[in-house]
């Protein structure tokens, strides 16, 4: 486990109080660059502010000092960080404040970062939000406030899409479908709902017993399985329960963490989940078997973890709580695949088959080396005791 500067430093100030992953894909590199957003509270002498680091997957570590940073406001002013949401694109960023929404437009060019505040009214004044959430195509952004009231737009023209003062008594946890047609939203008060977006209307409440509280959501992300995954407490007990999106019918349950859990998050492609504890710790559970995987015991010692994301190209994750700050950690699961080891087992293949191929045609003594136009001789036809074939009249009519 490495640390991902949740300490103050001397540039930044304060510690991490949220955290997100950068993905820029530049048409000129081979593979997508990668960076982390921090949101810094204030400290003395030093502003809250939104700062962005460069990511080495070499060594798993962020670099030492901000390659950019956007001053949020005052100390004590209410402009602390409280969380981020990075678009898909990974050219703007939203941070939500006690006040409400900051919108940065992020500039990558080859040797420099630039993060530069744009005007965005209808996030401004909204209040303190508990979630941020984009669409995975980017069309749609989502933010659920402390006062229960739900607010979707496109994006980037920032129209309305719903706008649900009573959504709930206040937000828990939010997050989109793959396809951008649901929302799932969940509440303090345990209960869950599922949005219609496009049609900007509550389509189902999840079912739950009375003693049940549907705590934190997140949909598939494979492309393959539509589930809803949401963790579930009874009493003391928590379970992730799964959910078949075409009905909003319960399949399957398990008890993965085995202890309260306090934040979820799935992996980009979809293959891992991630749950964090009240007390510190967290794990990657396996979407395919519903087994855990990794296991951090103590990441953050006694202190909630507020928010997990993993790294959208390594198995890394960005782990944050309130004592803490921001940790970085690579999971130990097994390694995936890459698209030139592919592209090498396959000409492997092919090699092998052609080698087979031509053994077999050096090595045959039958249809591969049977003698071909004049030196083909002529068929015994006496050893068959039949007549030869009578040609046939070519004269015509």
């Amino acid at each position: 486990m490495a640390s991902g500067g949740g300490e103050a430093s001397a540039v930044g100030g304060g510690k991490v109080a949220c955290a997100a992953w950068i993905r820029r894909r530049d048409e000129k590199a081979a593979a997508a660059r990668v960076f982390a957003a921090y949101g810094r509270a204030g400290a003395a002498g030093s502003p809250p502010a939104v700062e962005v680091l460069g990511f080495d997957s070499q060594e798993c570590a962020l670099s030492p000092e901000p390659l950019a940073r956007a001053v949020l406001g005052e100390v004590g002013a209410g402009d602390a960080p409280r969380g981020i949401a990075v678009h898909p694109a990974g050219d703007e960023l939203v941070c939500a404040t006690a006040k409400g929404c900051r919108l940065f437009k992020l500039i990558f060019e080859e040797f420099t970062v630039r993060i530069i505040p744009r005007d965005a009214p209808p996030l401004e004044s909204v209040g303190p939000q508990k979630c941020l959430a984009f669409s995975t195509d980017g069309a749609k952004f989502a933010i659920g406030g402390e006062d229960g009231h739900l607010r979707i737009f496109h994006w980037p023209s920032m129209n309305v899409l719903l706008d649900e003062p009573k959504a709930h008594k206040s937000f828990r946890d939010i997050d989109i479908s793959l396809d951008s047609e649901f929302l799932v939203s969940t509440s303090t008060d345990g209960s869950a709902r599922i949005w219609k977006i496009d049609e900007g209307a509550p389509l189902v409440n999840l079912t739950r017993s009375s003693d049940e509280k549907i705590e934190c959501c997140r949909f598939s992300r494979d492309g393959m399985k539509p589930f809803l995954f949401c963790t579930v407490a009874k009493g003391s007990k928590v379970v992730t329960v799964v959910w078949d999106i075409s009905d909003w019918k319960r399949i399957g349950y398990k008890r993965l963490l085995g202890k309260p859990i306090s934040t979820l998050s799935v992996s980009l492609d979809g293959k891992y989940l991630a749950l964090g504890s009240h007390d510190g710790d967290f794990c990657a559970v396996d979407v395919k078997k519903m087994e855990v995987s990794h296991w951090s015991k103590k990441a953050h010692l006694g202190s909630p973890v507020t928010s997990i994301e993993f790294c959208p190209t390594e198995r890394v994750v960005i782990s944050t709580s309130n004592q803490w700050g921001a940790e970085l950690t690579k999971l130990n699961v097994p390694a995936d695949w890459k698209e030139w080891q592919v592209w090498l087992v396959l000409l492997a293949l092919f090699l092998a088959s052609a080698i087979l191929f031509y053994m077999f045609y050096e090595r045959s003594d039958s249809f591969w080396n049977f003698p071909m136009g004049r030196h083909q001789p002529s068929k015994p036809w006496n050893l068959l005791k039949e007549s030869p074939p009578v040609p046939e009249d070519q004269t015509p009519w």
